[in-house]
């Protein structure tokens, strides 16, 4: 795959996401946060010029706040997945998500994104290996448009069970999108079978932000926006919550500072970010 083909096809967020799931077991001290050993094979030859990033400037508030973000959500959501028993599992913006090849737990994965994105994961799954051999499992993909389509028409038509209560991840997507188009999404969500759990983080408004998050905001910020990426929803835990309970959803919230902990590597906590837990009840 030539860079070119990678700028059309993957957004530059979900490489970098993969990026720091992958530096997190090189650069980062034990106990890990999260543990994804087929994030690089799936940078195929991107890899090295990533992750080299975090091996030589991994203690950069940008770099180790990426990673703190990325691994927080990613621990959060496969954690609820694993207390859920659930055999249903819905990853919103999938991306380059590991977890449909690295599990065996009998769990269907549903990824939902862009149709190019898909192919380019696709490929880069074949070219890792992760197809190889008669124990090998693949993901069912669903192409969506978050702005356009229907969720749940999407999912069915792809052979998902609405009667099922399902977990579902959205991780690093809702910034992404319109507030219109994170509504519409919600109300897909809604229509599935109760009992059906909703993981997602958000970032949060200037007020609820730490002088850490700000840092973070304004050295990252304007380049997202330049290449195409900015952030265009804000969600405080208070109004997040008042949302999801117009869609039937109880809301429970945590942040980096509950899953970090204090560590004595560049993994510190801030309040750019946070993770709420939606539970729909009807």
């Amino acid at each position: 795959m030539t860079d070119t083909d990678t700028s059309a096809a993957i957004s530059r967020t979900a490489l970098m996401a993969a990026a720091a799931r992958a530096a997190h077991l090189v650069v980062d001290d034990e106990p890990y946060v999260f543990e994804d050993p087929l994030a690089a094979p799936l940078l195929g030859d991107r890899a090295d010029e990533l992750i080299d990033y975090h091996r030589l400037h991994g203690d950069h508030p940008v770099l180790a706040g990426a990673r703190a973000q990325v691994l927080c959500r990613s621990r959060y959501a496969e954690d609820t997945l694993h207390r859920s028993g659930y055999t249903q599992y819905v990853v919103l913006g999938a991306g380059l998500d590991s977890y449909a090849y690295r599990s065996r737990d009998g769990v269907r994965v549903f990824e939902v994104d862009r149709a190019a994105t898909q192919e380019y994961k696709r490929t880069a799954v074949r070219a890792a290996g992760l197809t190889d051999g008669a124990d090998a499992v693949e993901a069912v993909y669903v192409p969506l448009d978050f702005e356009q389509d229907d969720l749940l028409d999407r999912l069915v038509a792809h052979g998902f069970d609405p009667l099922r209560p399902a977990v579902v991840s959205w991780l690093g997507v809702t910034m992404y999108l319109t507030r219109p188009a994170v509504e519409r999404t919600l109300a897909g969500i809604a229509h599935l079978a109760p009992g059906t759990v909703l993981v997602l983080d958000h970032m949060v408004p200037e007020p609820d932000r730490d002088s850490a998050a700000q840092a973070y905001v304004a050295a990252v910020g304007p380049m997202n926006a330049q290449n195409g990426e900015a952030w265009l929803s804000f969600f405080s835990p208070a109004d997040l919550a008042t949302l999801l309970a117009a869609h039937g959803m109880t809301a429970e919230h945590t942040n980096q500072h509950e899953i970090l902990g204090t560590r004595s590597d560049a993994l510190k906590p801030s309040n750019l970010t946070w993770i709420t837990r939606g539970t729909l009840t009807a």
